[in-house]
């Protein structure tokens, strides 16, 4: 019978759907980035909703045995990639000039963040204060990845100052490590450590050896790989298609070497990006591979996300619909925006109230969460940062009720961030379309050039960034 020749494993049927999906984006991307306004990461993440066990029940990572452990290494290595691309990308001596701004975005408002989420949490779930903190960490950084897909390569990006552009994503680039020593906090309280351990793993461990030493462990690699590559390039010992190859080679290369010593991962991925582009001459500045990579890993990423939604968590005592409804509209608007027009004095990088706003708004949650949330499950399974591939229900009951919450409040605030970050750039583009006098008004699909109001204008060169 020709019926027994079919195969359709999960591997094979990840292979075709996979592939069809990024075939069609691809076939369609000027049109749906430049005219639409979309990014891939919500169309990526309704695609494995569809094809998911809510939807045809053709993907079923679950049912494939894809248990926490595979969860966390795809987002390891997907975030890892994307911090890396970031701190290449970012012009000369960046953090440097800018170290103001981004110290204000990397201080008052992550710390800000974190605690009002951590309140929203507990009252609206009823949990104690050290799961609320751990929940809360989980949601403090800005996601390198949808922020890329978001604010790069598209018509909308250009209508957004380069500084603003510039500013989020190094802030993104950075505060998935920097979310390390929040998370740590509320982890040590829910295991109940002496003030002594509570110090040592805290300071010692996640402030001075994770983080510190990530980054100078990052920008030793960096520079050692940007001389060796130079003196590769100058002397014809290596070929076109092997340096640029080497941008994803180096991007895994830290995070392989982070994550083997125990230090940050996205602090060490960064920080080699940054150094590896210190003379500003890269490998992929010449050529379109980044792009190529951010489509592939990110739309793998989102559709498979969209196929291990909890759905049956979101009505797990304590956790409603409604509760999670509410705190994603709480989250949203209030976990970044009061914080950074408070400061926008401070921030030199913003110059208008609606570039704070915009600033503000622009605080995906996404990969690095759920990156984050693997992690809280880990450290609460095993004492480690090595999940177990499903969590167990043998531990102190405070301890099982982060483990049972966190992924599933995690999961509802990153589909709602996904589709509503995503979808802003179409919904700024319509109301601006549409705030015009009618003979003033571009085609309404694309053809906006303008810089968004309320932005100002640049004044500054490329040097100057």
């Amino acid at each position: 019978m020709a019926w027994s020749q079919l195969e359709p494993t999960g591997p094979h049927l990840t292979y075709l759907f996979l592939s069809l999906f990024l075939i069609a984006y691809a076939i369609f991307s000027a049109f749906i980035r430049n005219r639409l306004h979309l990014s891939e990461p919500p169309l990526a993440t309704l695609f494995g909703i569809a094809c998911g066990p809510r939807g045809l029940d053709i993907l079923k990572p679950h049912a494939w045995s894809y248990g926490d452990n595979v969860v966390q290494e795809l987002t390891r290595v997907v975030l890892g990639v994307e911090c890396f691309a970031i701190g290449v990308e970012l012009p000369r001596m960046y953090m440097r000039k800018n170290i103001r701004s981004l110290s204000m975005l990397l201080g008052p408002v992550m710390a800000y963040g974190w605690l009002i989420c951590a309140v929203f949490v507990a009252l609206l779930f009823g949990t104690d204060i050290p799961t609320a903190l751990t929940v809360a960490a989980c949601l403090t950084p800005t996601d390198p990845v949808l922020a890329s897909s978001i604010l790069a390569h598209s018509q909308f990006s250009e209508r957004v100052p380069k500084r603003l552009r510039l500013l989020l994503q190094a802030e993104s680039g950075c505060n998935d490590g920097i979310s390390f020593p929040f998370l740590y906090v509320g982890l040590s309280l829910l295991v109940r450590f002496t003030i002594g351990g509570f110090f040592k793993k805290w300071l010692l461990i996640s402030i001075l050896y994770q983080c510190i030493l990530g980054v100078i462990t990052g920008l030793v690699v960096g520079y050692i790989f940007n001389k060796i590559f130079h003196y590769a390039r100058n002397t014809s010992l290596i070929g076109r298609e092997s340096f640029l190859v080497s941008y994803l080679l180096l991007a895994l290369f830290s995070v392989g070497l982070a994550s083997t010593l125990g230090l940050d991962d996205f602090l060490v991925a960064f920080s080699a990006g940054i150094a590896f582009s210190r003379d500003g001459v890269s490998p992929i500045q010449e050529s379109q591979l980044s792009q190529i990579i951010d489509l592939l890993l990110n739309s793998t990423m989102f559709i498979f996300f969209g196929t291990i939604i909890p759905w049956a968590d979101f009505t797990l005592d304590p956790i409603t619909i409604p509760r999670l409804f509410g705190l994603l509209v709480l989250v949203l608007l209030f976990r970044r925006i009061p914080a950074v027009l408070v400061l926008k004095p401070w921030i030199p990088s913003i110059k208008t109230w609606w570039e704070a706003l915009f600033t503000g708004h622009f605080g995906p949650m996404g990969v690095g969460a759920l990156f984050l949330a693997m992690e809280a499950r880990a450290q609460l399974e095993t004492d480690s940062s090595v999940p177990l591939p499903y969590p167990p229900h043998d531990l102190p009951e405070d301890q099982q009720r982060a483990i049972d919450i966190v992924w599933p409040i995690i999961c509802f605030i990153v589909l709602g961030s996904t589709m509503v970050h995503g979808l802003s750039t179409l919904a700024i583009s319509l109301g601006g379309h549409y705030a015009r006098k009618e003979g003033e008004r571009a085609p309404l699909l694309g053809g906006e050039t303008e810089r968004l109001a309320g932005m100002a204008d640049e004044n500054v060169t490329d040097d100057e960034y």
